[in-house]
C-alpha cells in the first residue's frame, strides 16, 4: 500500500561523481526507494541536446518536469524515503519552486580532475554537460529558503565510504544502516534507460573502491576545462562537512579580530575576497622570500607617513634589483581602492608587499621572473600590537641580527627568518618580544621593531647598521635629542 506522506531525499550531482554508486548504496536500505534521474526527459525536451538513447528516453519517460515533480518526485511512496539521483546541470527554470523547498537535499562533488577524465571515456565534456556552475547555484538557493545542504565529497567516498555515510545520514536525519555498504554487482531494476551507455564500471563494482595510489595522465585537451571547473568545485569543497553527535569537526582557528573574516585583499591588479587572496607557487615570495614590505597603519581617515613609507618601499626594491615595478599613484590607487572597499578608516593596519614577481620556471635567477612584480595589499582591522598603558616584558634572543656583509638591514626584505627565529625564543619564554643583538653582542632592535631608551631625558637609540632605519625612529629622531 503506498505512503501517502513519506519523506523525499534529493541528491544533487555532476556527472561522473559516484552518484549511481551512491544509489546503489542508499538502494540497500530497507525503508527506501531510488529515483534515478527523474528529470531526464524534460531536460533532453527542453534543451534539445542529443543523445544515443533520447528517442527512446522521451517515449519512455515523461518530459512534463512539473508532472514529474508533483506525480513521481514527491507522489505516492511505498517506503518511508524516496531517494531521487539528479544532475545539476537537470534543474532547468521551467521547473516547480516546489522541487527546491520541499524534501531533503544534499550536493555531491567531485574534483573535476576526476570528473573530467571519466567523461571524456564517454563524450565529449563541456562546461555546461558538467553542470558545476547549476551545482553552485543549487547550494546557494537551498541556503536562501533556510536549507543550507550538507555537501560530500566523491573522495572521501571512496576512502571512507562508512565514516562519510553516516555523518551524512546524521545530517539528513536518518538513520545510519551498514547495509548502505555492499551491493551486488550487475545491473539494477531502477537504472535508467541510459545505463548500458554510462554505468558500466558501477555494474562491477559491488562497493566504494579506494582511489587509487597515483591518477592516470591527465589530458592535456582538457586542461583549459579544468581551470574553468576548478574554482566551483573548490566553493563547494570549503562546505563539505562532517559532523556527528559522536565526532565533532575541530573547531575553525578563531580570529584576533573576526570581523577579519570577510575582507578584500588586494592580490596583484585585482581586489578578491580572503579565502581567494593567492600568489603564485612560481611567485618570488615563494620560491625565496624574494620580496619587500612596509607596514602602515590608518588613524582617523588617514596613512600614517604614506610617502615616506613608499619611498622605502621603492628603495628596497631598487636596491634589490626589481623591475618592471607600479608606480607610486599605482599602488596609492591599489591602497586607497582596497581601504574603501573594506571600509577601513581607522584602527586598521596595512601589510604592503611587492615581490620581484612570478617566474617562468622554479629557481633562483630574477632572469626567470618575465611577468613584473607582484603587488598585495593586505588591510586588516587591527588593533596596536603592544599595550602603551602597561608596556611588555622583553628577552635576549639567542639569534643575532644579520651583518650587512650578509643581507643589508636596511633593506626592508622579506628574508626575516632570524627575527621569526628570535620572536620563538620570546615566544617559548612567554615575553611580548625578544631583543636581538648584533654580532658583536650590542643591542640593535626587538625582533619587529626599533628600540628607544630615555635617560636624563634624552633619548637614545641603537646604531641603525644592524637594523632597519624606521620611519618612526627618524620622526621621533626630529623632535629629541639622539644619541649618537
Amino acid at each position: 500500500m503506498a505512503i501517502q506522506e513519506g519523506e523525499v531525499i534529493n541528491c544533487w550531482s555532476a556527472p561522473r561523481s559516484l552518484s549511481t554508486s551512491l544509489m546503489y548504496s542508499f538502494a540497500q536500505r530497507d525503508d527506501i526507494e531510488v529515483l534515478d534521474e527523474p528529470l531526464y526527459a524534460n531536460f533532453l525536451r527542453i534543451t534539445g541536446i542529443e543523445r544515443p538513447y533520447r528517442n527512446e528516453l522521451l517515449s519512455n519517460m515523461s518530459s512534463d518536469g512539473n508532472k514529474v515533480i508533483k506525480e513521481v518526485i514527491f507522489g505516492p511512496m511505498e517506503k518511508k524515503y524516496r531517494y531521487c539521483k539528479h544532475m545539476a546541470k537537470q534543474r532547468l527554470p521551467n521547473l516547480s519552486d516546489d522541487l527546491m523547498k520541499r524534501g531533503k537535499h544534499f550536493i555531491l562533488i567531485r574534483n573535476p580532475l576526476n570528473i573530467l577524465p571519466s567523461f571524456d571515456k564517454v563524450s565529449p565534456p563541456s562546461f555546461l554537460e558538467l553542470g558545476l556552475g547549476d551545482l553552485v547555484s543549487i547550494y546557494s538557493e537551498l541556503c536562501k529558503v533556510g536549507k543550507p545542504p550538507p555537501v560530500i565529497d566523491a573522495e572521501d567516498l571512496k576512502n571512507d565510504p562508512e565514516e562519510t555515510l553516516r555523518h551524512l545520514c546524521h545530517d539528513l536525519g536518518i538513520p545510519f544502516q551498514s547495509s548502505m555498504l555492499k551491493w551486488e554487482a550487475g545491473p539494477k531494476p531502477f537504472d535508467g534507460i541510459w545505463a548500458p551507455w554510462w554505468y558500466s564500471s558501477v555494474h562491477k563494482s559491488m562497493g566504494f573502491q579506494a582511489s587509487r595510489a597515483y591518477p592516470v595522465p591527465f589530458p592535456l585537451a582538457l586542461y583549459d576545462l579544468l581551470e574553468q571547473s576548478l574554482p566551483f568545485y573548490k566553493l563547494l569543497r570549503r562546505h563539505v562537512r562532517l559532523t556527528s553527535s559522536l565526532q565533532p569537526p575541530s573547531p575553525a582557528p578563531t580570529l584576533p579580530v573576526p570581523a577579519n573574516e570577510k575582507i578584500l585583499v588586494w592580490v596583484g591588479d585585482e581586489l578578491v575576497p580572503r579565502e581567494d587572496a593567492k600568489v603564485s607557487v612560481f611567485d618570488s615570495v615563494v620560491q625565496g622570500g624574494d620580496a619587500v614590505w612596509e607596514g602602515l597603519r590608518i588613524y582617523d581617515g588617514k596613512i600614517f607617513k604614506l610617502n615616506e613609507h613608499l619611498d622605502r618601499l621603492f628603495d628596497s626594491a631598487k636596491a634589490l634589483a626589481f623591475l618592471n615595478f607600479p608606480s607610486h599613484e599605482a599602488i596609492k590607487e591599489a591602497i586607497f581602492t582596497t581601504l574603501n572597499s573594506n571600509g577601513m578608516l581607522d584602527n586598521a593596519h596595512i601589510r604592503l608587499t611587492l615581490t620581484r614577481g612570478k617566474k617562468v620556471t622554479s629557481g633562483m635567477s630574477p632572469a626567470f621572473n618575465l611577468y613584473g612584480c607582484t603587488l598585495i595589499v593586505l588591510a586588516e582591522w587591527k588593533p596596536p600590537v603592544y599595550d602603551n598603558s602597561r608596556g611588555i616584558n622583553l628577552v635576549t634572543a639567542t639569534t643575532r641580527r644579520n651583518s650587512p656583509n650578509n643581507v643589508d638591514s636596511k633593506i626592508h626584505h622579506n628574508n626575516l627568518i632570524n627575527n621569526i627565529l628570535a620572536k620563538v625564543e620570546g615566544n617559548l619564554a612567554n615575553a611580548g618580544d625578544a631583543i636581538m643583538l648584533d654580532k658583536d653582542g650590542f643591542v640593535s632592535e626587538t625582533n619587529a621593531t626599533n628600540l628607544f631608551m630615555v635617560k636624563k631625558g634624552i633619548v637614545y637609540t641603537p646604531h641603525a647598521d644592524y637594523c632597519l632605519p624606521g620611519i618612526t625612529r627618524a620622526t621621533v629622531e626630529r623632535g629629541s635629542d639622539i644619541y649618537p
